[in-house]
């Protein structure tokens, strides 16, 4: 997916909610550079997000606010891996479908999975991994479907090897490592989603570190509920994500904890310069 179009609701919608709203394109992913759909390093991408997004909160206009993340399925695991790589810096994060494990009906058989690891370090690129249409199987209504397979920015082939192999590897730490997730976070999922396993986002949400933690689990909607479900279901989830976002920013002071972590920034920022 890509964010000027895929995206654009999603935007449109925290930003008529009252929140500045910023987007990437991964490597190999939109209007970035890169062969499309190919992600020779998961790493690579987190390092990317992270200098722009950080780079975003330390904007004059926006170091005294709250900063949030907010990541569907692949992006749902880029934003702990964020998480992960400066845990005290994000405020609270929406995981939409993460990627914490993908669902094991879109995965082939074990053994197939052990030859194309071997050669995803041979042919990378190649889009031999046997899985199913994840258009077909993540966007419900067929305008949304229809909407992606016409959009030339979305990737709409079979996985290359090495992006596959990466993706697995990312979900496969993220799920060993679920109890490290210690920011505040509202995960969303959909009950019949067979992209990204929801079983797993209430695994999350029973063993997170957090104290602060919601998870809400959708029967009947798919993976992507943002955008592939009927118009008054995906109301019904950004109501969910802008009321948790509302209540978490109405809490904040601003005069002290979020003075306070810029000041903390100023100063770190101070002492690598």
């Amino acid at each position: 997916m890509e964010c000027s179009i895929s995206m654009r609701d999603t935007a449109t919608r925290c930003a008529k909610a009252g929140y500045a709203v910023y987007g990437i394109d991964y490597e190999g992913h939109g209007k970035s550079s890169g062969l499309q759909g190919y992600v020779p390093s998961f790493q690579h991408v987190v390092n990317d997000c992270s200098d722009y997004f950080v780079g975003v909160c330390e904007r004059p206009e926006n170091r005294k606010k709250a900063r949030y993340l907010l990541g569907e399925s692949m992006g749902g695991a880029t934003a702990l891996f964020l998480h992960r790589k400066e845990p005290s810096f994000w405020n609270g994060v929406v995981l939409v479908a993460p990627m914490c494990k993908i669902a094991d009906e879109l995965k082939p058989h074990p053994f197939v999975v052990s030859i194309l690891k071997k050669l995803s370090y041979i042919i990378p690129t190649w889009k031999i991994v046997p899985t199913q249409d994840i258009i077909d199987i993540a966007f419900k209504t067929p305008e949304k479907r229809q909407e992606v397979r016409s959009n030339q920015y979305c990737y709409k082939g079979k996985p290359r090897l090495k992006t596959a192999h990466e993706l697995l590897m990312a979900s496969l730490d993220i799920e060993q490592n679920l109890h490290q997730v210690s920011l505040p976070f509202l995960v969303v999922h959909g009950g019949d989603d067979i992209v990204t396993d929801p079983s797993v986002s209430k695994l999350l949400y029973e063993t997170a570190s957090s104290e602060d933690k919601t998870f809400k689990l959708y029967p009947g909607m798919w993976h992507a509920l943002t955008s592939g479900e009927p118009p008054e279901s995906i109301d019904l989830v950004f109501s969910d994500i802008i009321a948790w976002l509302d209540q978490r920013t109405a809490t904040q002071d601003p005069t002290s904890e979020l003075e306070l972590k810029a000041k903390h920034d100023e100063d770190a920022h101070s002492k690598t310069s």
